[in-house]
């Protein structure tokens, strides 16, 4: 195992909910503050928890959730090199 952060979730439908609601709150957010007032500004934090609190953060765990299984990094002597994983393994 290493220590690398893994923003990646356990199913792609459930990274693609997590991120229709964190982006709908944010842009629910500030979309409906002239219409409803400040009380909209509730969805905020709904959003940001929802992508973690980093709307980059879910985009790149949009790629690893989508190359998760299908990609392999192997390191020897100090190189780092990406190869497509065993159908067997995967």
């Amino acid at each position: 195992m290493t220590d690398r952060r893994d923003f990646a979730s356990s199913s792609l439908l459930r990274h693609l909910v997590r991120g229709v609601i964190g982006f709908g709150g944010l842009i629910g957010s500030l979309a409906l503050l002239p219409l409803a007032g400040p009380v909209v500004l509730l969805l905020l934090p709904v959003g940001l928890v929802a992508l973690r609190g980093c709307p980059l953060c879910w985009a790149v765990g949009l790629a690893q959730t989508v190359s998760r299984g299908r990609l392999r990094r192997a390191c020897d002597d100090g190189r780092c090199r990406l190869t497509v994983a065993d159908r067997e393994h995967a």
